[in-house]
């Protein structure tokens, strides 16, 4: 009989070991633990063993059973492990998870700013909600000029407001800095303009600024020429048009050869072959006083343009309302 019980637990180690999934193991289980099974059939023998072997056979059969029953629960545990361990084809292609990327107007600022770093300008940051000395009286606009009305400002409380330009970051520098001074700022303005293709409430802009001595208007032209071929490629020249900004004398507008036609005239720059950009000039001895500059030993000069008009140009958008409008078709081809 000891026989029988080693043959039946080799028989059963080796159906286990055999064993490819919960199922098999599942069926060893109903042919050995089963009502009918090899070791519930030893049980029931139990009782007709002669009585002088009857405990030594009972004790044999009940560590068989015990441990059958052991060994399938172990073989059903080691199988589900392999299983979650493995239930992954490997040799299947990955899929890409959508990932978050850079706004293009963030896309454009970063090269702008890159191309000023590159030239040794400091980058400077200020408020978004100003004071209206900072953003009107300091840059020499007066009480009555119509960029003060409440029709073209969000105004938010007596001499506060949310600052139309970023000139006003010009001014603190230049308070609380000596010259020379070589800087740009970046950031969001407000005004109240009504939407349509080439206007909205709230716009980004990047001004720069140079303060030292014997500055010059051809100075101002060979860093606006550097700044535009590093954006838009090394052909692109620049032309500086006279026009009025309180805050400049002499006064300029400055345009760039058009880079979707190459200044041979196109409907971008209505056949002109150049696109105006922004303003620029000689920042006003006005302007120097009030910060405290001696205007006989520092001259400098200003400019200012639109991030997302740099970027209609560069990447011919023709509407500014896709760069707000969240249409990730629009925004995932930059």
């Amino acid at each position: 009989m000891p026989s029988t019980i080693d043959e039946i637990r080799t028989d059963l180690e080796t159906r286990l070991t055999a064993a490819r999934n919960a199922q098999d193991v599942r069926n060893a289980q109903i042919e050995y633990l089963g009502k009918k099974g090899t070791v519930t059939a030893l049980l029931k023998q139990i009782s007709g063993v002669a009585e002088d072997q009857r405990r030594q056979f009972g004790e044999q059969v009940n560590a068989l059973k015990q441990w059958a029953a052991q060994a399938i629960e172990q073989r059903l545990s080691n199988l589900s492990s392999t299983a979650r361990r493995y239930d992954i084809d490997f040799s299947l292609p990955g899929q890409l998870m959508p990932a978050g990327k850079k706004h293009i107007l963030t896309q454009v600022e970063e090269e702008v700013e890159s191309v000023f770093l590159s030239m040794g300008f400091d980058i400077e940051e200020g408020p978004e909600i100003e004071q209206e000395y900072y953003n009107f009286e300091a840059l020499n606009i007066p009480a009555d000029h119509p960029a003060r009305d409440m029709q073209n400002t969000f105004y938010l409380a007596p001499g506060m407001l949310l600052r139309t330009h970023t000139s006003p970051i010009q001014v603190r520098t230049m308070k609380r800095e000596n010259p020379p001074i070589r800087m740009i700022a970046t950031g969001r303005c407000y005004r109240r303009d009504a939407v349509d293709a080439s206007h909205t409430p709230v716009f980004t802009q990047v001004e720069g600024l140079v303060i030292d001595k014997s500055i010059t208007f051809a100075d101002l032209k060979g860093v606006l020429q550097e700044f535009v071929r590093g954006v838009f490629g090394s052909s692109t020249n620049v032309k500086l048009l006279p026009s009025f900004f309180p805050f400049v004398e002499p006064g300029a507008e400055t345009a760039i050869s058009c880079p979707i036609c190459g200044g041979k005239g196109c409907p971008t720059c209505k056949n002109s072959g150049w696109i105006e950009m922004g303003g620029s000039g000689m920042v006003h001895q006005n302007v120097l006083r009030e910060v405290g500059y001696d205007t006989s030993i520092y001259q400098g000069f200003a400019f200012g343009w639109g991030i997302e008009r740099i970027a209609m140009i560069k990447y011919g958008i023709r509407d500014i309302r896709m760069f707000y409008d969240n249409d990730l078709d629009f925004l995932g081809q930059f």
